[in-house]
């Protein structure tokens, strides 16, 4: 007897045994199965391992079907997901959860039906008798169903007296979740001849046939949906003609994603310093699989990449071309669809999930994707010959996943991945984390560097605007001072556009009394409520709680309510008054929420229907702007001054991106950021636009205080609802951490959030010295967090493991 191991996409640890009964000839790894797991619940597993060992702790369970005919992932990837659940403390079920399309993650539904018993002469309850009369008019009822019939949540009582009765019985459904799109094609019978006497009565068939024959001469198939648009014909017409044999009707398979035309463009001509970047990272990747490309904003990077890509293509390899969030996609995808049309596929949260699940089936059959263009969550894609990653912006923070596990860091797992198909990793960025130029110190990495922009257009100038001193002569307006005023109102006059940063929404964050000083707060988050003047709401950007502005004091009555601070709504107003005969649009989360809102205002940036674009980080990101004249940075100190041992490293980088958007491609352009803290070293680097120097900074600091690159980091945090057990949970965890790590452990601590969706949270954060075996210590700490779980006093805390976090 054959015994299959597989991983089932639940939280629950390691890989569990189930026997393969002797009709099933066909398996191997990668295939799914549907199993049972628990009592009766049905789930599709990923087997990966086959094999003649029976479990000795207990009886296998038999698969009890088969789903496909190949394997849906491959070993490279179970070997990745290995490596991620392993580095990142987390399950192999949460990894699986992670890294397929959720059409391709079957379960089944729980289902109530009615027993074949007598039970009217039993007792019924109110809501056992508006089930059973419900179930007298259906054959199954779901448990949302049972809901909202009962109008309540709490439905398992009235479901355990039923069943306890033998009234009812629960069975499981497995449904599928995916399926092909379908059209129905139809054409003329072969060598039909007719004429119109024999549709004298059937004046409509007629037509319809006529129709047909015209298009049978260009060869053309036409699409059932199509012909009845053309001859305004009913169904029932062409459902007669196809029993009268008079047509075929034939249903195809097409495809969700819309096919793009290679269109015969030329591809880029290098400039001599791209050509020199190019050969010298063609030369370290002789000696380097991961090569570290900083190139200055506006250096031509991606037609360097596109100059890789093709390399790659020719070798019949595979390319992936990572990306930090969405928002960054459309503006690369076209540019590369310039060059490799169909090509070019597309993976981000943004498409639905049979759209996903389809470009996982084409890349498993190696039909028509050579390169995938998508955020983190494509890594887990079902590559097979990968030659290239390329990781563009590999500084920003968004290629690490916070919440839900698996928490893991894209930038860092396509390394790990990238070796198992000895693929090359390019790492580009303008502003390079720190951590990837440690590795190029290290020997780890190579490095490449392209210091000058595309067309000799120098950088922008950089002006640094010391609001302390204007604040002090009550020379600022608003949120503006006098020379930011000025020199919009100048590149107005110039006919160039303007992008201003301020990396808030919405109108105001803070509505406080005057007299008393309350502030609004959300009810189950431990956050003030900003203010969006447009929806006129207070507004929870945690859980999306919303209430009404106050005009009165909760605490002390009084009517003297202010707000306090500003965001880019409060901006856009702002701008409006001081230039009303503007086109002013706003970039941020609240403007893009709908479908193509987002590239619709990059259109319309682009085309110059908008003189000035107040946005939040969304304007700072890889975005390419011929016009942009200006770049106003409103307030520096939020993003410096923020509680993070990155604060520094980001706020560098945020900066000196966003100042990447001005004078692309003519002038240099001109960037002003008004600031507290003039005299700053981070503020003195970006206004000389010299990474170096600042990198330098930041690793004397790191060095100095133990944080990475010099210390792993790993962050175990603790929430519950109540606040005491809370305390008390990780008071303990920390001071059994103590005992094998001393003055290494900090916290428990509460972070600057201190409380979500009513669950109270404390941090603490370990500082795991370089000399120490890293492996043993997560499994510690695993093993830590387990023991936890399994005490009936802690049984209820959410204790989760960040490895590498922030």
């Amino acid at each position: 007897m054959y015994f299959v191991d597989v991983i089932l996409p639940l939280a629950v640890k390691g890989v569990y045994t189930y026997s393969l009964p002797n009709h099933f000839t066909k398996i191997d790894v990668g295939f799914r199965v549907i199993v049972h797991f628990g009592s009766k619940k049905l789930y599709s597993a990923i087997v990966v391992k086959i094999h003649d060992n029976e479990p000795k702790n207990y009886i296998a369970k038999e698969v009890l079907e088969i789903i496909d005919v190949i394997p849906i992932v491959n070993q490279h990837q179970i070997d990745l997901w290995y490596w991620i659940s392993n580095y990142y403390c987390c399950t192999l079920g949460e990894v699986m959860s992670a890294a397929l399309p959720s059409s391709l993650k079957l379960s089944s539904q729980s289902k109530v039906q009615k027993k074949q018993t007598d039970f009217v002469n039993q007792e019924l309850s109110d809501s056992e008798f508006l089930v059973m009369e419900a179930l007298a008019l259906n054959e199954y009822l779901s448990y949302n169903d049972i809901e909202d019939i009962l109008q309540k949540k709490s439905i398992f009582k009235t479901l355990k007296s039923l069943l306890d009765r033998d009234c009812i019985e629960v069975i499981e459904e497995l449904n599928q979740k995916y399926s092909e799109k379908t059209l129905q094609i139809i054409r003329l019978k072969t060598n039909f001849q007719f004429n119109k006497t024999d549709f004298k009565n059937a004046k409509k068939q007629y037509e319809v046939l006529n129709y047909l024959k015209s298009v049978e001469k260009s060869n053309e198939h036409l699409l059932v949906i199509d012909l009845l648009k053309k001859t305004n014909a009913s169904r029932t017409i062409i459902k007669t003609l196809e029993k009268k044999g008079i047509v075929d009707i034939e249903t195809v398979a097409i495809s969700r994603i819309v096919k793009h035309i290679e269109k015969k463009y030329d591809f880029p001509v290098l400039s001599k310093s791209q050509k020199l970047s190019l050969q010298q990272i063609k030369n370290s990747f002789v000696e380097n699989n991961v090569v570290l490309f900083h190139g200055v904003t506006s250096s031509g990077k991606t037609e360097i990449y596109v100059k890789l890509i093709e390399e790659s293509i020719k070798n019949d390899q595979q390319v992936l071309y990572l990306l930090p969030e969405i928002a960054l996609t459309t503006q690369i995808i076209d540019r590369l669809r310039k060059y490799f049309g169909d090509k070019v596929g597309v993976y981000h949260s943004k498409y639905n999930n049979n759209e996903r699940t389809e470009l996982w089936i084409d890349l498993l059959n190696k039909k028509r994707y050579s390169i995938i263009v998508g955020t983190r969550s494509s890594i887990f894609l079902p590559f097979s010959n990968l030659g290239l990653i390329i990781v563009d912006e590999e500084h920003e923070s968004n290629f690490k996943q916070q919440s839900p596990a698996p928490r893991y860091n894209a930038r860092d797992a396509v390394v790990r991945y990238a070796s198992s198909f000895n693929a090359r990793v390019l790492l580009g960025s303008a502003t390079p984390s720190l951590e990837s130029y440690y590795n190029v110190e290290k020997g780890k990495y190579g490095l490449v560097s392209l210091n000058e922009r595309y067309g000799g257009v120098d950088l922008p100038d950089i002006e640094i605007v010391d609001i302390k001193y204007v604040h002090h002569r009550k020379m600022m307006k608003g949120s503006f001072s006098p020379q930011l005023l000025k020199e919009i109102e100048f590149n107005l006059e110039n006919n160039k556009q303007i992008i201003i940063f301020q990396n808030r929404r919405g109108f105001t964050p803070l509505q406080e009394c005057h007299s008393c000083g309350w502030t609004s707060k959300c009810n189950s988050c431990d956050v003030s409520l900003t203010f969006h003047k447009n929806i006129n709401l207070l507004k929870c950007h945690y859980c999306g709680y919303t209430e009404k502005p106050i005009n009165k004091c909760k605490l002390c009555h009084s009517s003297e309510i202010k707000h306090k601070g500003f965001g880019t709504e409060k901006i856009e107003e702002e701008l409006s008054v001081h230039f009303p005969k503007t086109n002013i649009k706003r970039l941020d989360l609240d403007t893009t929420s709908r479908k193509n809102s987002f590239q619709q205002i990059l259109n319309d940036f682009q085309n110059r229907k908008i003189d000035i674009l107040v946005g939040t980080q969304m304007v700072t990101k890889g975005l390419d702007f011929d016009n942009v004249g200006l770049v106003g940075v409103l307030n520096a100190d939020n993003l410096l001054n923020f509680p993070d041992f990155r604060a520094h490293e980001r706020t560098f980088q945020m900066l000196l991106q966003v100042a990447g958007r001005a004078g692309r491609k003519d002038k240099n352009g001109k960037v002003l950021i008004q600031t507290f803290s003039a005299d700053h070293e981070v503020i003195k680097a970006v206004k000389k636009h010299d990474y170096y120097s600042n990198i330098r900074y930041e690793i004397r600091e790191r060095k100095l205080f133990n944080y990475p690159p010099f210390n792993k980091l790993i962050k175990v945090t603790i929430s519950h609802v109540s606040f005491e057990l809370t305390a008390f949970a990780a008071k303990e965890f920390a001071a059994i951490l103590r005992q094998s790590f001393r003055h290494q452990v900090l916290g428990p601590e509460f972070p600057p959030v201190s409380k979500v969706k009513n669950r109270h949270i404390k941090c603490i954060l370990l500082k795991v010295q370089d000399e120490l075996p890293h492996k043993q210590v997560r499994e510690y700490i695993a093993s830590l967090v387990e023991s936890f779980k399994t005490s009936s006093k802690y049984r209820s805390l959410r204790i989760s493991i960040d490895i590498d976090p922030y």
